[in-house]
């Protein structure tokens, strides 16, 4: 029996894949360059967060520092101002008790003044945290975001692998989202999933 070489080179041909998985490859394809370009655009918006959270806590730092500061200038204020008030009791000549009240009343002008900047730096400190507590909420979503998405495009390269196009299908619920929480982050969405964030946390 003779063997026909073009039946041979046919044989050697692969198997072709049933045409109704042949929309499977490009739609995975598309849909990683999506998730990618997404994921990249989410990359440089949560760079530019956490820098800014970086900012907002130095600037945490250095107002509880200049607090801190206040707060011993204004005990050494009123320590004086006990010490002077204490001395000018004692002493009984006129000219002398002229020059102790000026000296009291410095020091009770210096030790309000303190306490007045101390309360305006509690503030501003308080000010920052609460900057940094919203970025960290919007630097929260990027994360969950990049989780997702990371996850959506493993999905995605067994789903080519396997041919599978269930898994295709099943890999854009963490697509779906991974893109919520990045349109989140980009917009300032209060869509925020407390339990898992502390989950992953």
């Amino acid at each position: 029996m003779e063997l026909d070489p073009l039946d041979i080179v046919e044989s050697a041909k692969p198997a072709r894949k049933p045409a109704k998985r042949r929309w499977l490859n490009p739609a995975v394809a598309i849909t990683v360059a999506l998730l990618a370009t997404f994921l990249g655009i989410c990359k440089v918006k949560d760079d530019n967060i956490v820098q800014a959270m970086q900012q907002a806590q130095a600037d945490k730092l250095d107002h509880w520092q200049f607090y801190q500061a206040r707060n011993v200038r204004e005990e050494i204020a009123n320590a004086t101002l006990a010490q002077l008030r204490l001395q000018a009791m004692a002493v009984v000549a006129p000219a002398q008790q002229a020059a102790y009240q000026e000296q009291i009343s410095a020091y009770a002008s210096l030790a309000q003044k303190e306490d007045q900047k101390k309360a305006e730096l509690k503030t501003q400190a308080e000010q920052d945290q609460a900057s940094y507590d919203a970025l960290n909420f919007r630097d929260d979503q990027f994360d969950l975001c990049d989780a997702l998405v990371a996850i959506a495009i493993s999905m995605l390269a067994v789903a080519s692998l396997t041919q599978l196009p269930a898994l295709y299908m099943l890999s854009l619920v963490p697509s779906g989202f991974g893109l919520l929480m990045g349109v989140s982050g980009l917009v300032g969405l209060g869509i925020h999933p407390d339990a898992l964030i502390k989950l992953l946390s």
